[in-house]
């Protein structure tokens, strides 16, 4: 088994209860074999003044999920926390949904890399981002 800590995507989703996460309408689809998967409205919540999909909204997006892979990489009694976060928009997005998709690009004792790319309903590349964190414990 790859996950440390394997989750359900029920209790994922429900971790996220009263957070950010929630009120951003985030929602975990997929747990696989090194990837972590998630979804993410385009509407009010999400949007800047011009109607676009909102950079930090993106950004949200991927430090939820490389933040949660890194926690389920850890062994009881360590946690993550994310150290740099960058995003390269490619597209915009005004309306649907975008997904989520993270995997690890190195994953240390005390340091993790996560990919995580951003994709529009016709599956086009809307965002990269590399997420790094530190292991504490």
């Amino acid at each position: 088994m790859f996950w440390k800590r394997p989750y359900t995507l029920d209790e994922l989703n429900a971790s996220s209860a009263n957070t950010l996460v929630a009120h951003l309408g985030i929602v975990y689809i997929r747990v696989a074999e090194g990837m972590l998967e998630a979804e993410m409205p385009v509407d009010s919540r999400t949007i800047q003044p011009f109607g676009l999909l909102h950079g930090g909204a993106s950004a949200v997006l991927a430090e939820t999920l490389g933040s949660m892979a890194g926690y389920m990489m850890t062994n009881e009694g360590q946690t993550v926390v994310g150290m740099e976060l960058n995003a390269t928009h490619h597209r915009a997005v005004s309306s649907g949904k975008v997904r989520g998709v993270c995997q690890p690009l190195h994953l240390g004792r005390q340091h993790q890399s996560w990919e995580v790319a951003l994709f529009d309903e016709r599956g086009q590349r809307t965002c990269s981002c590399r997420l790094s964190t530190a292991v504490l414990g």
